[in-house]
């Protein structure tokens, strides 16, 4: 114990009432995972099959908003704001922000391949792929490694907005799953007072944030503020938002934007080929969304996907690295792969010249010669991250938080972005070892590469195989290619886990149903994958990281619920802890979870050093 770990503690409990969140939905334990670790390590399907039949609750919750009409209206909104010159701009933090991310680079891959195929539409003024933008906590770097402390600032939402020029005629869409982020909310401010219209979306009852969260309850009685809420229920893993919550906010908003484009195209070219019925979207969305779950949880996806899920882990345990290899799917891997950090605390994306960060566990390559071109098709524009000057940070905040901010800003550039060597480059300092993996995510359009002799997915496992790594690849598509696919995949490499994915065939224009297909199963192959690891107990995540103030109380909480100590006790364990691990952790070098290690102190009544010691001999990966 210090006296800086003490006043940490008792700083953060003048201000814990506005962030002790455990009574919120998202926050609390879901009864169908409830046994998930003792299911996953007895039988990975069972496991496998525990989480798809959590994502029920998404179907259920977006029939509900089939059913309520509103998509038809929110849709009509983004249209006359369109057409009349504005922007749409979404907002996030943390997976919200991937997400809003992902869904202005679903927009602009969309226009661009509309402008390679050589359609024009008029007015040709407007210029249609630069009208969506993402703010997200952190910027474009926080796609890749989550930016300690950002969430936890109104200020730096109201600035990241004014940066990019919001204003009257624009739309923003700000979306928090807990529906309390500070960030968020300070980019739904900023869009309100500067003339946008502002939609919140949100995963929590309105009574509740209401009752216990200040600024929650300000922005949920804001009548010019419009509210999307999609509380769906517990998540499978206690409060990993990453899963459901997100899910529901990706599919509801997709369907959105299809129901927008359709529209734009109806009035631009009434009866070209892209004029279909935009009021069709939601029901064929919702029949389509349940056919793509029933898939995911069927014996065949379940028995392959657990085969990989086990080879990931085997790699992981033993000390080992993974790499993915992806293209049209890669900012959809982005996402999955980065939220593992916070989420397991799994080393994260290490730049290529720190050699002194622990190695990240896996990485992501796609097939572009150099990194700058990768990291423009992974987001379809040139990335745009946070480059405040000292002084700006000195403007929001006061002196002593101002110095910690700067120092965190002067890491997260787009010079610290283009060290994270995805293209090609990158494959020097990663090159397969013996005891590794490599594992294709292959998207419905790119079968040629995966099965042709010297083509990107073929040539990058082969390689992979004669270095002695393990090999799989996961393969998106119509139900007759995936087959064939993985047919020929067998013939050439009889070792490698072929996960065959049939995509239920739509005539979307953004391809809303494979997006929602692969979140949903990513998001349960690495979360299965962590639970034989270790690194979750029943369906509560004891592998915390606490970079947030949200997470501070995230992982106290679970220490006071695995320990039976008082909030208060919990706390101040949990801080001396964190000052114990935090060299490390600021260094991206291996430590041990903070929430793991306050348990053993408490049980046992060990010291840091003692209690670390302990974990690595009975617990640690």
């Amino acid at each position: 114990m210090s006296a800086e770990s003490d006043r940490r503690a008792e700083e953060f409990l003048k201000i814990s009432h506005q962030f002790q969140l455990g009574h919120l939905v998202t926050e609390s334990f879901h009864p169908v995972t409830a046994d998930l670790s003792e299911t996953a390590k007895a039988d990975t399907v069972a496991g496998l099959r525990r989480l798809f039949e959590v994502d029920e609750d998404v179907v259920r919750t977006y029939k509900a908003f089939v059913e309520s009409g509103r998509a038809k209206e929110i849709s009509a909104t983004l249209v006359e704001a369109l057409m009349a010159g504005g922007n749409l701009f979404f907002t996030g933090c943390g997976s919200t922000g991937r997400l809003s991310i992902q869904l202005v680079s679903i927009w602009r891959h969309f226009w661009q391949r509309q402008r390679a195929r050589g359609l024009t539409l008029s007015p040709s003024a407007l210029n249609w792929e630069n009208r969506a933008f993402a703010a997200m906590a952190g910027g474009d770097f926080a796609l890749i490694k989550s930016v300690e402390g950002f969430e936890d600032y109104t200020q730096f939402g109201r600035k990241q907005m004014a940066d990019y020029g919001v204003g009257p005629g624009d739309v923003t869409l700000a979306i928090t799953e807990g529906g309390e982020t500070s960030f968020v909310i300070g980019t739904a401010w900023e869009a309100l007072d500067k003339g946008a219209k502002v939609y919140f979306v949100y995963n929590n009852p309105d009574d509740v944030l209401s009752a216990r969260v200040e600024r929650s309850r300000q922005i949920i009685e804001e009548p010019r503020i419009e509210k999307i809420n999609l509380t769906t229920a517990q998540m499978g893993i206690s409060g990993s938002t990453r899963m459901q919550a997100t899910t529901i906010q990706q599919v509801v908003l997709v369907t959105i934007l299809e129901m927008t484009l359709r529209e734009i195209f109806r009035r631009l070219e009434p009866g070209g080929p892209c004029a279909l019925d935009p009021d069709a979207v939601p029901g064929e969305f919702l029949a389509k969304l349940e056919e793509m779950l029933a898939i995911l949880k069927s014996d065949a996806v379940c028995n392959k996907l657990a085969k990989l899920v086990e080879m990931e882990a085997k790699v992981y345990r033993s000390g080992k690295r993974n790499n993915y290899f992806a293209h049209g799917l890669g900012i959809d891997v982005f996402t999955d792969t980065t939220e593992r950090s916070p989420t397991f605390c799994t080393p994260p994306f290490r730049r290529w010249d720190d050699t002194t960060a622990a190695e990240s566990w896996s990485f992501l390559f796609v097939p572009y010669e150099d990194t700058p071109k990768a990291w423009e098709h992974i987001l379809k524009r040139t990335p745009r991250c946070i480059e405040w000057t000292d002084e700006e940070v000195r403007e929001m905040l006061p002196p002593d938080e101002a110095d910690k901010i700067i120092k965190i800003v002067r890491r997260i550039g787009r010079e610290d972005l283009m060290k994270l060597l995805i293209g090609l480059d990158g494959l020097e300092h990663r090159p397969p070892r013996p005891g590794d993996s490599a594992v294709a995510i292959v998207a419905p359009s790119e079968h040629h590469a995966f099965n042709t002799n010297g083509a990107f997915y073929r040539l990058h496992l082969e390689e992979a195989r004669q270095a002695g790594a393990s090999t799989g690849a996961i393969l998106f598509g119509p139900e007759k290619t995936v087959k064939e696919s993985a047919v020929i995949a067998s013939a050439w490499n009889e070792d490698a886990v072929i996960v065959p994915v049939p995509v239920p065939q739509t005539d979307f224009l953004l391809n809303g149903i494979l997006r929602a297909g692969v979140k949903m199963l990513l998001n349960a192959m690495s979360t299965c994958t962590m639970v034989l690891l270790g690194r979750v107990m029943g369906n509560t995540m004891i592998y915390v990281v606490p970079s947030n103030l949200k997470l501070i109380d995230r992982a106290t909480r679970y220490i006071s619920r695995l320990t039976g100590l008082e909030y208060k006790e919990a706390l101040y364990l949990l801080h001396e802890v964190m000052e114990y691990v935090e060299p490390r952790m600021a260094a991206d070098q291996t430590y041990p979870p903070v929430v793991g290690l306050a348990v053993i102190r408490a049980r046992e009544g060990l010291s840091n050093e003692e209690a670390e010691k302990r974990f690595w001999e009975e617990i640690g990966t």
